[in-house]
């Protein structure tokens, strides 16, 4: 019955992280000095550590023992998980590309562009494939590379022609 109890403490911890993974704060306190990360991996690491070692040597050692060798293992499991916590939190990141980042790429027309009309290029940011409306001085065919020269908002852009290679 021990180890039934401890096996539905350990799955608290993982219903836990799935709460933070989900962006849930819900147990965070001191400016995340525990955070709802922490919490999941100390009450599922015990749980799931006092259940096996109950399971091994439940019998042996008694309750309190089990007790304290799950307090034991789950410790440094959640110390980790915070240390993990903390270096994913803290990751730098590329900034968002802005509309002067879309002058200068290359593309190529996936939507011929009519004349005074617009048509779809599909340009790279960041690594990223971006469909853009695209407008030009005259008509550009389907599969035509193209040069961004200017950007007429954060969704359409100014094209030419680049000449065949």
């Amino acid at each position: 019955m021990a180890t039934l109890i401890f096996l539905v403490i350990g799955a608290m911890g993982i219903v836990l992280a799935a709460v933070a993974m989900l962006g849930g704060d819900l147990l965070d306190l001191g400016d995340g000095f525990v955070s709802t990360e922490l919490v999941a991996s100390f009450v599922g690491g015990f749980g799931f550590a006092a259940a096996i070692l109950n399971e091994l040597v439940g019998g042996d050692v008694g309750l309190i023992a089990v007790l304290a060798l799950g307090l034991a293992a789950a410790i440094p499991i959640a110390v980790l998980t915070g240390l993990l916590a903390n270096r994913l939190g803290d990751m730098p990141t590329d900034a968002t590309p802005t509309r002067a980042d879309l002058v200068g790429t290359r593309g190529v027309v996936v939507t011929p562009v009519p004349a005074g009309g617009y048509g779809e290029v599909r340009i790279r940011i960041g690594g990223q494939p971006v469909k853009l409306g695209a407008r030009a001085d005259r008509p550009v065919p389907l599969g035509m590379k193209v040069l961004v020269v200017e950007a007429l908002s954060d969704t359409s852009v100014y094209v030419r022609e680049l000449p065949e290679q």
